[in-house]
């Protein structure tokens, strides 16, 4: 049987990972400080304004460069999906929605995994900064989220129950820092231990 699709989106994945910031008047004087303090307070604001406008464009740059490196790889694959960008915080999400999801999800999101990674070098590249947008397909991230806080939220209540610390099993970035907050919204603590990929959130129970 030849290779389908799916198995040329992931070779092409591997292929890519190998090569791969003076007034005498003392009145005058009290009055002309307190007017360069009101411009000084006014200046900081437009200087926060525009730093503002300029991350919101750097991150807009981002989704935008992201959006035609996922746009080629889904040519050069033979898939199906559209493409929407958003900034969420202080990040740009870009997200793929269509028909023939699964082969940019892989098993338990392994190949979004690494394609969200190419994607970030792929921005580097032309950028020169560090990118930390966030990939989806097909709604895969929102859903992980809800499952893996529901995750958290279960072991935090057994390890109040047993009084016992619970090792998980090894998670990406992305699940370990929904884990963690899952975990601290119920008053316990945890720790991230090991080294990728095979990393993990430590749930410790309270005292």
């Amino acid at each position: 049987m030849g290779d389908g699709p799916g198995e040329g989106f992931r070779t092409m994945v591997d292929e890519e990972q190998e090569l791969s910031s003076v007034v005498d008047d003392d009145g005058l004087v009290e009055a002309d400080g307190d007017l360069e303090d009101a411009v000084d307070a006014d200046s900081d604001k437009e200087d926060d304004a525009d730093e503002a406008d300029d991350d919101l464009s750097s991150l807009e740059e981002e989704g935008e460069i992201a959006a035609d490196y996922i746009e080629g790889l889904l040519d050069i694959a033979d898939l199906d999906g559209d493409i929407d960008m958003d900034v969420e915080g202080d990040r740009a999400v870009v997200s793929v929605v269509g028909a023939t999801l699964n082969e940019l999800i892989g098993d338990d999101g392994e190949v979004l995994e690494a394609l969200q990674e190419l994607t970030r070098l792929a921005v580097h590249r032309q950028t020169g900064s560090r990118a930390r947008l966030m990939l989806d397909v097909g709604g895969f991230r929102a859903q992980r989220r809800s499952e893996l806080a529901d995750l958290g939220r279960s072991v935090a209540e057994e390890v109040s129950r047993t009084r016992e610390p619970k090792k998980l099993r090894p998670m990406s970035p992305f699940e370990r820092k929904i884990v963690h907050d899952a975990i601290a919204l119920a008053g316990l603590r945890s720790e991230s231990e090991g080294e990728e990929p095979n990393r993990r959130v430590v749930v410790f129970p309270v005292g």
